[in-house]
């Protein structure tokens, strides 16, 4: 018999496991905004979500998502809530997300960027070269949540997850 623990923690695992519908490199859980399951009665779970910004879109394609994958393992009431406190931040981002970023050609926003020390430069690297010469192009890119910037080196242009 699985107890309420293992189980909340498999039905963890598997909203955790959803892709971000904005950033399909990245999981719920690798973003960040995965906040609790717990089970509520026999086949019902409540499953906690931050967006990454109040009013982010993605928040309703995530709830299907979530609602979706828990139906097909046997829970018959889903009930995703939207939790804005505390609000998430681009420290939520695991240290797997971040490379997944990386990776996918998007410049990950800086570890510790809100809960530590300011640093002197704000140097965005390349994420295809590694150069730190880069320019702005755009504040704003595919989502409101990323920026649009151009290596000087390498002169590819690519997305930067801002810090929030």
């Amino acid at each position: 018999m699985v107890t309420g623990t293992a189980l909340e923690a498999e039905l963890r695992r598997l909203a955790g496991s959803v892709p971000d519908p904005e950033l399909p490199v990245l999981t719920l859980e690798e973003l960040g905004v995965l906040r609790g399951v717990q089970m509520i009665g026999p086949g019902r779970v409540e499953v906690e979500l931050t967006p990454t910004y109040t009013g982010c879109p993605a928040i309703e394609a995530m709830t299907a998502d979530i609602e979706r994958i828990l139906h097909e393992h046997g829970m018959a009431e889903v009930s995703v809530v939207t939790v804005l406190s505390p609000p998430w931040s681009t420290d939520d981002i695991s240290a797997e997300g971040r490379r997944k970023l990386a990776e996918f050609g998007i410049a990950p926003p800086r570890p510790g960027a809100m809960g530590g020390p300011v640093p002197l430069t704000l140097t965005v690297r390349c994420p295809h070269c590694g150069s730190a010469e880069t320019e702005l192009l755009s504040r704003f890119s595919s989502t409101a949540c990323k920026a649009l910037r151009r290596c000087v080196t390498c002169r590819e242009p690519f997305d930067h997850f801002k810090e929030l």
